[in-house]
Protein backbone atom coordinates (compact mmCIF):
# COMPACT_ATOMS: atom_id res chain seq x y z
CA UNK A 1 0.00 0.00 0.00
CA UNK A 2 1.40 3.37 -1.03
CA UNK A 3 0.59 6.85 0.21
CA UNK A 4 -1.19 9.53 -1.80
CA UNK A 5 1.28 12.34 -2.31
CA UNK A 6 0.54 15.94 -3.21
CA UNK A 7 2.84 18.30 -5.07
CA UNK A 8 4.79 20.67 -2.87
CA UNK A 9 3.56 24.24 -2.51
CA UNK A 10 6.28 26.79 -1.72
CA UNK A 11 4.83 28.09 1.58
CA UNK A 12 5.04 24.57 3.03
CA UNK A 13 8.68 23.85 2.12
CA UNK A 14 10.81 22.38 4.92
CA UNK A 15 14.10 24.28 5.31
CA UNK A 16 17.38 24.21 7.25
CA UNK A 17 17.40 20.47 7.93
CA UNK A 18 20.45 19.38 9.92
CA UNK A 19 21.49 16.57 12.23
CA UNK A 20 24.16 15.79 14.79
CA UNK A 21 25.21 12.93 17.04
CA UNK A 22 25.64 13.15 20.80
CA UNK A 23 25.84 10.38 23.41
CA UNK A 24 24.88 7.69 20.91
CA UNK A 25 21.78 9.54 19.76
CA UNK A 26 21.08 11.31 16.47
CA UNK A 27 19.04 14.54 16.60
CA UNK A 28 17.49 15.92 13.41
CA UNK A 29 16.31 19.54 13.33
CA UNK A 30 14.57 21.69 10.72
CA UNK A 31 12.61 24.92 10.31
CA UNK A 32 8.85 24.35 10.37
CA UNK A 33 6.83 26.29 7.78
CA UNK A 34 3.66 28.03 8.91
CA UNK A 35 0.61 25.81 8.55
CA UNK A 36 2.51 22.52 8.82
CA UNK A 37 1.75 20.68 12.06
CA UNK A 38 3.24 17.27 11.24
CA UNK A 39 5.87 15.67 9.02
CA UNK A 40 6.97 12.25 7.88
CA UNK A 41 10.56 11.37 8.74
CA UNK A 42 12.22 9.03 6.28
CA UNK A 43 15.59 7.56 7.27
CA UNK A 44 17.70 5.38 4.96
CA UNK A 45 21.27 4.23 4.36
CA UNK A 46 23.07 6.83 2.29
CA UNK A 47 22.73 6.01 -1.41
CA UNK A 48 19.61 3.86 -0.92
CA UNK A 49 16.94 6.55 -0.95
CA UNK A 50 13.68 5.70 -2.72
CA UNK A 51 11.41 8.27 -4.43
CA UNK A 52 8.30 9.26 -2.44
CA UNK A 53 5.86 7.44 -4.74
CA UNK A 54 7.56 4.11 -3.92
CA UNK A 55 7.61 4.52 -0.15
CA UNK A 56 5.36 2.40 2.03
CA UNK A 57 3.84 3.79 5.26
CA UNK A 58 6.02 1.50 7.38
CA UNK A 59 9.13 3.25 6.01
CA UNK A 60 8.00 6.61 7.39
CA UNK A 61 7.58 7.93 10.93
CA UNK A 62 4.89 10.51 11.64
CA UNK A 63 6.20 13.30 13.85
CA UNK A 64 4.24 16.31 15.08
CA UNK A 65 5.27 19.88 15.80
CA UNK A 66 4.35 19.35 19.47
CA UNK A 67 6.62 16.31 19.71
CA UNK A 68 9.38 18.34 18.07
CA UNK A 69 9.02 21.12 20.66
CA UNK A 70 8.97 18.67 23.56
CA UNK A 71 12.09 16.83 22.39
CA UNK A 72 13.95 19.73 20.71
CA UNK A 73 14.03 17.83 17.43
CA UNK A 74 13.55 14.33 16.12
CA UNK A 75 15.74 11.89 18.05
CA UNK A 76 16.69 8.26 17.59
CA UNK A 77 19.38 5.95 18.90
CA UNK A 78 22.30 5.22 16.60
CA UNK A 79 21.75 1.59 15.65
CA UNK A 80 23.44 1.68 12.26
CA UNK A 81 26.92 1.84 10.76
CA UNK A 82 27.97 4.01 7.87
CA UNK A 83 26.22 7.16 6.67
CA UNK A 84 22.48 7.56 7.28
CA UNK A 85 20.27 9.99 5.39
CA UNK A 86 17.17 11.76 6.70
CA UNK A 87 14.43 13.27 4.54
CA UNK A 88 11.66 15.35 6.16
CA UNK A 89 8.35 15.50 4.26
CA UNK A 90 5.80 18.20 5.22
CA UNK A 91 2.21 16.98 5.70
CA UNK A 92 -1.11 18.82 5.43
CA UNK A 93 -4.54 17.82 6.67
CA UNK A 94 -6.94 17.88 3.70
CA UNK A 95 -10.56 16.68 3.85
CA UNK A 96 -9.84 14.89 7.09
CA UNK A 97 -6.86 13.00 5.68
CA UNK A 98 -3.16 13.55 6.17
CA UNK A 99 -1.45 14.28 2.84
CA UNK A 100 2.35 14.23 2.59
CA UNK A 101 3.93 16.69 0.15
CA UNK A 102 6.66 15.75 -2.30
CA UNK A 103 9.86 17.55 -1.45
CA UNK A 104 13.24 16.24 -2.58
CA UNK A 105 15.85 18.96 -2.39
CA UNK A 106 18.81 19.88 -0.20
CA UNK A 107 16.67 21.82 2.26
CA UNK A 108 14.72 18.86 3.70
CA UNK A 109 17.67 16.46 3.68
CA UNK A 110 20.53 15.82 6.10
CA UNK A 111 23.04 13.01 6.59
CA UNK A 112 25.16 11.79 9.45
CA UNK A 113 27.77 9.10 9.99
CA UNK A 114 26.90 6.44 12.53
CA UNK A 115 30.46 5.16 12.56
CA UNK A 116 32.57 3.30 10.06
CA UNK A 117 31.77 -0.32 9.34
CA UNK A 118 34.77 -2.64 9.53
CA UNK A 119 35.98 -4.75 6.61
CA UNK A 120 38.62 -7.19 7.80
CA UNK A 121 40.63 -9.23 5.34
CA UNK A 122 43.55 -11.60 5.18
CA UNK A 123 45.55 -12.94 2.27
CA UNK A 124 47.28 -16.32 2.25
CA UNK A 125 49.73 -17.64 -0.34
CA UNK A 126 50.61 -21.21 -1.19
CA UNK A 127 53.07 -22.53 -3.79
CA UNK A 128 55.29 -25.44 -4.67
CA UNK A 129 59.05 -25.05 -4.87
CA UNK A 130 59.35 -25.70 -8.60
CA UNK A 131 56.30 -23.77 -9.84
CA UNK A 132 56.45 -20.35 -11.49
CA UNK A 133 53.09 -19.52 -9.90
CA UNK A 134 51.48 -19.38 -6.48
CA UNK A 135 47.87 -19.47 -5.31
CA UNK A 136 46.27 -16.61 -3.43
CA UNK A 137 43.27 -17.00 -1.12
CA UNK A 138 41.47 -13.88 0.09
CA UNK A 139 39.11 -13.96 3.08
CA UNK A 140 36.84 -11.07 4.03
CA UNK A 141 34.62 -10.27 6.98
CA UNK A 142 32.13 -7.41 6.46
CA UNK A 143 30.13 -5.88 9.32
CA UNK A 144 27.55 -4.62 6.80
CA UNK A 145 26.89 -5.27 3.12
CA UNK A 146 29.60 -3.84 0.86
CA UNK A 147 29.17 -2.99 -2.81
CA UNK A 148 31.59 -4.58 -5.26
CA UNK A 149 32.35 -1.05 -6.51
CA UNK A 150 33.92 -0.18 -3.15
CA UNK A 151 36.88 -2.58 -3.30
CA UNK A 152 39.54 -3.81 -5.68
CA UNK A 153 42.65 -5.91 -5.29
CA UNK A 154 46.01 -4.75 -6.58
CA UNK A 155 48.80 -7.04 -7.78
CA UNK A 156 52.45 -6.02 -7.78
CA UNK A 157 55.66 -7.89 -8.56
CA UNK A 158 58.44 -7.96 -6.01
CA UNK A 159 56.68 -6.44 -2.97
CA UNK A 160 53.19 -5.71 -1.65
CA UNK A 161 51.59 -2.65 -3.31
CA UNK A 162 51.52 0.53 -1.24
CA UNK A 163 48.35 1.99 -2.78
CA UNK A 164 45.81 1.43 -5.53
CA UNK A 165 48.09 2.94 -8.18
CA UNK A 166 51.12 0.88 -7.11
CA UNK A 167 50.41 -2.10 -9.36
CA UNK A 168 47.62 -3.55 -11.48
CA UNK A 169 44.11 -3.09 -10.04
CA UNK A 170 41.40 -5.73 -10.54
CA UNK A 171 37.67 -5.31 -9.76
CA UNK A 172 35.50 -7.75 -7.85
CA UNK A 173 32.59 -9.35 -9.69
CA UNK A 174 29.90 -9.40 -7.00
CA UNK A 175 28.75 -7.54 -3.88
CA UNK A 176 29.67 -8.70 -0.39
CA UNK A 177 26.75 -9.33 2.00
CA UNK A 178 27.51 -8.92 5.69
CA UNK A 179 29.46 -11.83 7.14
CA UNK A 180 32.49 -13.90 6.22
CA UNK A 181 33.56 -14.62 2.64
CA UNK A 182 36.21 -16.92 1.20
CA UNK A 183 36.87 -15.75 -2.34
CA UNK A 184 37.79 -18.02 -5.26
CA UNK A 185 41.52 -18.67 -5.41
CA UNK A 186 43.64 -16.52 -7.70
CA UNK A 187 46.84 -17.69 -9.40
CA UNK A 188 49.65 -15.16 -9.68
CA UNK A 189 53.36 -15.17 -10.46
CA UNK A 190 55.72 -16.52 -7.83
CA UNK A 191 57.06 -13.02 -7.08
CA UNK A 192 53.67 -11.28 -7.14
CA UNK A 193 51.90 -9.85 -4.09
CA UNK A 194 48.29 -8.72 -3.55
CA UNK A 195 46.59 -6.18 -1.30
CA UNK A 196 43.04 -4.81 -1.06
CA UNK A 197 42.21 -1.12 -1.45
CA UNK A 198 39.20 1.12 -1.80
CA UNK A 199 38.48 2.08 -5.39
CA UNK A 200 37.83 5.60 -4.10
CA UNK A 201 39.55 6.22 -0.80
CA UNK A 202 37.79 9.48 -0.06
CA UNK A 203 34.25 8.26 -0.75
CA UNK A 204 34.45 4.75 0.70
CA UNK A 205 36.88 5.63 3.47
CA UNK A 206 34.06 7.67 5.01
CA UNK A 207 31.93 4.53 5.25
CA UNK A 208 34.35 1.70 6.05
CA UNK A 209 37.57 0.83 7.83
CA UNK A 210 39.61 -1.61 5.72
CA UNK A 211 41.70 -3.66 8.14
CA UNK A 212 44.31 -6.27 7.10
CA UNK A 213 44.79 -9.16 9.50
Amino acid sequence: MFLQWEELEEPYRIKQTACYIQNGECTVTWAWPRGVESVYVYSFPDGAEQPPDLLEPKQLKLFTREEYKARSGYRERIEYLGVQGYRIFPCLMQAGKLRPLKQADAQNYARVSGGKAKIRYNIKYSHSWFSKYKTVRIQLFCEISVSKEALCYVKKEGSPPANKEDGIAYPFMSDFPSGRHILPEVEVGKNDYIRLFFTDGKAFGELYDLIPE
